[in-house]
């Protein structure tokens, strides 16, 4: 891949920082002052030097990781460091942009909900489907967009709510999603249902519950909910439709500790992947199979 070109790209995302929404989390609105020898691989704020440090959860899900797990590996599901899978690619030509071969690359689990929380972090940057929301921003900064995405509806086959064609259908229905996640501010807040949703610890919870008919649904980002019904992680299951954006579009962004320029440098990298096209072909090979579903409004 073309290696970021530094001193116009950053110009760019100067000139597009003043531009933001005020929808926007802060990370695409705040004024950088970084500057090009800054973004020098030498030169990053790093965990460790020479190394770009990745977090993520693990296990490691499809089709934000692929690849499965070498012998040896400690991951469930997928090893980051295949460079298969959605996150996995992006993570790797943000690296390559900013100057590190594939082996300068070293993943560590991060556990979602840990993520987020204030203080110092043990990585340069996390990819997890990290939604870039006000409330986190204040503890963390983000990077700018790197997918858009829209929560979806998971549920079992020949069941009621799989007939849902509309929010006001799922009104009666008991629905679930893991702790902390904009899925589950997307039932309590959008879906409003009249039961309180059923709210677990993680993301493997959260489809026992649905497989144990102890709950009727569960929402997820579109991606993830077709991941658990094509692996069959959801027994039977189905993907019923996908909601519209609240408050502005949904989106993922790198988490980074507050107040760390190498944010700045990742957005420069973005950036680049944008222009050339690299981050929309990333995401034809991973995500295009993974993204058709009718909208419940």
């Amino acid at each position: 891949m073309k290696r970021l070109a530094l001193l116009p790209v950053l110009a760019l995302v100067l000139v597009a920082a003043g531009c933001g929404g005020d929808d926007e989390a802060s990370s695409d609105t705040a004024t950088s002052t970084v500057s090009a020898e800054s973004c020098n691989k030498d030169q990053l704020n790093l965990v460790t030097p020479g190394t770009l440090t990745v977090g993520t959860d693990n296990p490691a899900f499809s089709p934000w990781f692929g690849g499965g797990t070498p012998k040896g590996s400690d991951w469930e599901f997928n090893d980051p460091s295949t460079g298969e899978g959605f996150e996995s690619a992006v993570a790797y030509a943000v690296a390559d942009q900013l100057g590190f071969d594939k082996n300068e690359v070293e993943w560590v689990v991060v556990p979602f909900n840990n993520s987020f929380k204030p203080g110092p972090k043990d990585f340069d940057f996390d990819i997890n489907q990290i939604s870039v929301t006000d409330a986190r921003d204040r503890a963390v900064d983000f990077s700018d967009s790197y997918y858009d995405v829209n929560q979806a509806l998971v549920t079992l086959k020949g069941t009621p709510i799989a007939d849902a064609t509309s929010l006001a259908d799922l009104k009666l229905y008991r629905l679930g999603a893991q702790v902390g996640t904009t899925s589950l501010g997307y039932i309590q807040e959008t879906i409003a249902p009249d039961k309180d949703p059923r709210v677990y610890d993680t993301s493997n919870d959260v489809v026992a519950a649905l497989n144990a008919k102890q709950i009727d649904g569960v929402v997820v980002d579109l991606p993830t909910a077709f991941f658990l019904v094509d692996a069959g992680e959801v027994k039977n299951g189905t993907v019923v439709g996908q909601f519209e954006s609240s408050g502005g579009q949904e989106h993922f962004g790198m988490l980074f500790e507050e107040g760390n320029a190498l944010r700045d440098c990742v957005n420069g990298a973005l950036a680049s992947l944008k222009d050339d096209g690299s981050l929309a072909r990333i995401q034809q090979e991973w995500l295009a199979q993974k993204t058709s579903a009718p909208v419940l409004k």
